[in-house]
């Protein structure tokens, strides 16, 4: 298998457009698209300000939507594809004043998913996976043991996840395995009880 590495802002719809012609120019076509790219600026709801929520719709939405309108359009053009967002059970039912921008976000990140799924009918299946916390490197060094043993008393496997439970899912959406699973938003939270 071959990879290749391209640095990007996709928030940037020039930035955006030439990652795509670069890929197109090194593997010809475009089978999946995982828009996986996000930010989170947490603060106290009285400090967050215009332009650090600007700057994670511009990242987390503006981004996913530049990379899904014209790798959608190549794949529409191909008549195949799937394209598999990122968004987080904060979009759906946890709820985070110091995380609003990012909520805010993430629930975009579902409407642009159903939005898109019809857009692209019947060519492309467009997903989308919610995950709940998930024990990243950053995730563990940012939140003190307390929390973190006090958020998994909420989850019903009672730990965070393992960030390739996550990844297997997005696998097996991108796979053939997944050929009639469309407009759909997977959690993968482990259970959690809600606020």
């Amino acid at each position: 298998n071959k990879i290749e590495l391209y640095k990007a802002d996709i928030s940037k719809r020039e930035e955006a457009q030439n990652l795509i012609n670069f890929t197109i120019n090194k593997f010809s076509s475009i089978d999946i698209l995982i828009n996986n790219a996000g930010i989170a600026i947490d603060t106290l709801y009285q400090d967050k300000s215009v332009e650090n929520f600007r700057k994670t719709l511009d990242i987390n939405l503006i981004g996913t939507f530049l990379m899904s309108k014209y790798v959608g359009d190549i794949m529409y053009e191909n008549k195949k594809g799937s394209i598999i967002n990122l968004t987080s059970t904060n979009g759906l039912h946890q709820y985070f004043p110091m995380s609003l921008d990012y909520d805010s976000s993430k629930a975009g990140i579902i409407s642009l998913t159903h939005n898109l799924a019809v857009q692209y009918a019947p060519h492309i299946r467009v997903n989308a996976v919610a995950p709940g916390w998930v024990a990243t490197e950053n995730e563990m060094k940012e939140l003190d043991k307390e929390y973190i043993e006090l958020e998994e008393q909420n989850i019903f496997i009672r730990r965070f996840a393992d960030p390739l439970e996550v990844a297997k899912v997005i696998y097996f959406l991108a796979s053939d395995d997944a050929s009639y699973i469309n407009n759909e938003v997977i959690t993968v939270d482990g259970g959690t009880r809600h606020a």
